[in-house]
């Protein structure tokens, strides 16, 4: 197959860009030829520029069309749109006859906020909004009036003018967040969502796991991922933690453990350190007060059977059964952090390697590249086939 990839890329790398280039590689392993066409968010008044285009962006659309034409893919893969894409390609793709595919890795087409966190907590009273004015009144994106309501109004019109109906097929990473497209006001058909885990390569998988003294974050530093509440329970204990990572609240977090022994920041890594780190960790803690897509560092830890204590919001709740694979807590609430990890921490070792062998198995069963590219190319094939008798009929 001819697989074209459309991606747009923030001004920082993150976890989108991962499954991108994952996707990319292991399609390619299988004989695909496959071509990633991406544009970039930029800053200054080039990125003014960019925004102001983004509900109607004409110009970036007949170029990137052209450049698609070139290629002539069987399918075109949609990632990221926002904002310097922005979603008027669609339309030009699907009058072109392309079959489309787009992967849902956040809920920006229902809400502006992109993640239904905004204000300190999750808020959906947007989804179900013709128009999300609640989000736009809460300043849900950036804490900008402005941008919340160019985004919201970028998406509202496209779902007027049923740009989102010319989507052959969705991906979503679970049902959890399936259910959350199809009870909003999209309108798109249910049947037109199907679910599509995240994966990572299975030569990190250990079967030697080692239950060090410590536990270990790793993630964007930021308000929606908890980690303030996390060092603050953490702080009142002995229990020894690393932190991985970068983000608005790095300050905040260096602050932590320049008074507080037992944690440690050590901001970016490389890839090879960090899966060394989760191997070895007694457990990867994932403290997320927002609605998570699938985090890869949870698939990660799975492959390496390190178990997980998380939050228990959204598709947390789901990936990771208690005393199973892990443990949950609820990240608004101390006591029950620290809860946790003592549940952990006085856990027997006996059990605790059964839990790892579960993690193990659990990443083999759900989220190595077999499964997911198995799938794909099972939706790929489908919709290729469905497109060329459609355009058969109508010739």
């Amino acid at each position: 197959m001819r697989i074209l990839v459309l991606h747009n890329y923030y001004q920082h790398s993150g976890g989108e860009d991962t499954v991108v280039q994952q996707e990319y590689n292991e399609l390619s392993k299988q004989g695909h030829q496959v071509k990633i066409i991406s544009e970039k968010n930029k800053k200054g008044l080039q990125g003014l520029l960019q925004f102001a285009l983004y509900p109607l962006n004409i110009i970036i659309s007949k170029r990137l069309t052209n450049e698609i034409d070139l290629f002539n893919p069987d399918i075109i893969h949609v990632h990221n749109l926002h904002y310097g894409i922005g979603p008027f390609l669609i339309r030009k793709l699907k009058k072109k006859g392309y079959p489309i595919v787009m992967t849902l890795h956040n809920f920006r087409l229902i809400c502006p906020s992109a993640t239904l966190f905004y204000n300190g907590s999750v808020h959906t009273e947007s989804i179900k909004e013709d128009f999300p004015w609640t989000a736009v009144k809460n300043k849900a994106l950036d804490h900008s009036l402005v941008k919340t309501f160019i985004t919201a109004y970028t998406y509202w019109i496209h779902k007027k003018i049923n740009t989102w109906q010319l989507v052959d097929r969705y991906f979503t990473f679970s049902n959890f967040s399936k259910a959350i497209f199809n009870e909003s006001s999209l309108g798109v058909d249910p049947n037109k969502f199907t679910v599509k885990p995240n994966f990572v390569n299975s030569t990190i998988a250990s079967t030697e796991k080692v239950f060090r003294d410590y536990y270990i974050y790793i993630g964007r530093l930021s308000e929606e991922k908890g980690i303030i509440q996390l060092l603050e329970a953490i702080s009142k204990t002995d229990y020894r933690i690393k932190i991985f990572g970068t983000g608005p609240l790095e300050k905040q977090v260096q602050d932590y453990a320049d008074i507080n022994s037992n944690i440690e920041y050590l901001g970016f890594q490389n890839k090879e350190i960090l899966q060394k780190e989760i191997n070895s960790a007694n457990a990867l803690i994932v403290p997320s007060v927002c609605y998570e897509g699938m985090p890869m560092t949870i698939i990660e830890a799975f492959a390496m059977g390190t178990p997980i204590i998380c939050s228990n919001i959204g598709i947390l709740k789901q990936m990771v059964v208690p005393l199973y694979t892990g443990i949950q807590f609820d990240p608004y609430n101390r006591a029950s952090i620290i809860s946790a990890l003592d549940t952990w921490s006085n856990m027997d070792i006996h059990t605790k390697e059964l839990i790892s062998k579960n993690c193990i198995n659990e990443f083999q069963n759900k989220y190595t590249a077999k499964i997911y590219i198995s799938l794909i190319e099972e939706v790929y094939q489908q919709l290729i086939k469905e497109n060329e008798h459609n355009n058969y009929r109508s010739s």
